[in-house]
C-alpha cells in the first residue's frame, strides 16, 4: 500500500502535521506516557538528546493508527519522521543512535540542539 491508499482526511492530518513539525513521532500514548516499550524508547532518544518533538497517539484514532501504517509502508507503530522524511521505527531509531547516525541526521536537518 502507499500513501495514496491511506483514506483522504487521514492523510490531510499526517500531511499537515508532518509538514507544521520538524520532529514528529507517531506513537502510542503521549511523550509524558508512553503506552508501549517501543514508543518509550524512541521518546528516551529524543529526550536525552534533547530534540523538540511532537508526539501524535494514534491510539486516540483507528483511522489515524491504520493510516500512518499505509502512509510510511510501514508495519509498526512508533514512527519517527524528520523534516517530512520518514525515519523509521523503535528498531531503527536505536540502531542509528547506537552508530551515531541520529546524532548526524538530526544535526543535518538543523533539529538538534547545539
Amino acid at each position: 500500500m502507499t500513501a495514496e491508499a491511506t483514506p483522504e482526511p487521514v492523510r490531510a492530518f499526517i500531511d499537515k502535521t508532518v509538514a507544521d513539525h520538524p520532529v514528529v513521532l507517531f506513537m502510542k500514548g503521549s511523550p509524558d506516557m508512553p503506552r508501549c516499550g517501543f514508543s518509550s524508547l524512541v521518546v528516551q532518544v529524543l529526550d536525552h538528546l534533547g530534540v523538540e518533538f511532537v508526539g501524535v497517539d494514534v491510539l486516540q484514532d483507528e483511522g489515524l493508527r491504520e493510516g500512518i501504517k499505509t502512509y510510511s509502508d510501514w508495519p509498526t507503530i512508533p514512527q519517527l519522521y524528520v523534516k517530512q522524511e520518514f525515519v523509521g521505527g523503535s528498531d531503527i531509531v536505536k540502531e542509528m543512535f547506537q552508530s551515531g547516525e541520529l546524532q548526524t541526521l538530526l544535526g543535518e536537518k538543523g533539529v538538534l540542539p547545539a
